[in-house]
């Protein structure tokens, strides 16, 4: 018998933005909320894939200004964070990792 699927792991990431939403009284626009749900999704993305979110969030918007006239947006695959090229000062260590 197949257990069902859950989200489990979903929520437990939610509960932290569900819990700091009173106090973001800040967020009162369409706009303000598109943008705290595109950071929300950008750090936990990063969380998600072993990254520093402090160090990724800061090679990111610093990579992003550079690109600001591009009329070709494949330079954001680079910017994810999954590449192999992505700065190794992004990633977490793996004390667990041989060297």
């Amino acid at each position: 018998m197949k257990s069902p699927l859950d989200n489990n792991a979903t929520e437990c990431t939610l509960r932290g933005f569900c819990i700091g939403k009173h106090n973001w009284r800040l967020i009162d626009t369409v706009r303000g909320a598109k943008s705290s749900a595109i950071i929300y999704s950008i750090t936990e993305t990063a969380k998600a894939n072993g990254l520093k979110v402090y160090d990724y969030v800061e090679h990111f918007l610093t990579e992003i200004p550079k690109h600001e006239g591009d009329t070709d947006f494949s330079f954001l695959d680079d910017l994810l964070p999954w590449p192999p090229n992505l700065p190794e000062h992004c990633r977490k260590s793996n004390k667990y990792e041989v060297k």
